[in-house]
């Protein structure tokens, strides 16, 4: 975000019971599998339908909204199969310190809902820090950090922390990074990801929460951003999928969800 972080960890993490870490091979091997598991859920996300709904509040020193960027998106195919965004529901912008920027936007699709496919390996270092349990999932938990930037391209930098049983990201912290133009003065907020089992297999990003403060050159701003994927829904066609642009049908009436609490650690359904 430009002008025109620190996010305190959610508790609920603590050492896994007394299981032993795995040995360096078996980290190697954790990493290797966990990617491709990754790499399938990409795929398979690609083919479903669902709703996000993104609020970016500018808060006072009191923790009171000022202003508000808020807009209700549907992912949805068209009947040839083709895959878009359709706004839905995108008021006028009331911000007043803060302007949403292209890196921002990049970090809204990419990099908050973090997955780190086999073929995104290579350009992260991983470190394994250990076993964690939250709430009833049993996990590894790993420290990404990108090993070099290019331009123009966003990247995770934060925790994981991996299913040690299924093998697949359950939740995510850390913040959006990459190079950007001399003397711009553009922060990042770092965020909070869950996930939740889908369809008894995949585990889907439903929930990405931040509440930083934003230090600019001339002014802190803190804001509170949430981001809520719902309605997730398995498109089921003959036809090949394809990938077109951003739509607009102001036809369509806005459906939105007020976002509330944090949700508890993630669990999976039965």
């Amino acid at each position: 975000m430009r002008f025109a972080a620190t996010f305190v960890l959610i508790a609920g993490a603590a050492f896994a019971g007394s299981a032993p870490d795995p040995t360096a091979a078996q980290i190697d091997d954790i990493i290797t599998k966990f990617a491709a598991k990754e790499a399938e859920f990409a795929r398979v996300r690609g083919n479903y339908t669902y709703r996000q709904t993104v609020k970016i509040q500018e808060l006072d020193d009191n923790g009171n909204p000022m202003g508000k960027h808020e807009m209700v998106t549907d992912i949805v195919f068209t009947p040839e199969g083709r895959r878009i965004e359709r706004v839905v529901y995108a008021p006028v912008d009331s911000l007043k310190v803060i302007g949403l920027t292209q890196e921002d936007e990049q970090d809204l699709r990419d990099v908050q809902p973090f997955v780190l496919t086999t073929s995104e390996i290579p350009n992260y270092y991983i470190r394994y820090q250990g076993r964690e349990q939250l709430d009833e999932i049993s996990c590894y938990s790993f420290a990404v950090k990108p090993k070099a930037m290019q331009q123009g391209k966003r990247y995770f930098e934060g925790i994981i922390w991996v299913d040690d049983k299924d093998l697949q990201i359950v939740k995510t912290y850390g913040r959006g990074i990459g190079l950007l133009k001399k003397n711009s003065d553009y922060q990042f907020p770092k965020f909070e990801t869950y996930r939740e089992q889908i369809d008894g297999k995949y585990w889907f990003p439903t929930y990405t929460i931040a509440n930083d403060t934003l230090n600019f050159k001339d002014i802190s701003q803190r804001i509170r951003q949430t981001i809520r994927y719902e309605n997730y829904k398995q498109f089921k066609s003959d036809v090949v999928i394809k990938y077109g642009d951003v739509t607009d049908d102001p036809k369509d009436q806005p459906k939105t969800t007020t976002p509330g609490q944090p949700p508890a650690p993630p669990k999976k359904k039965q």
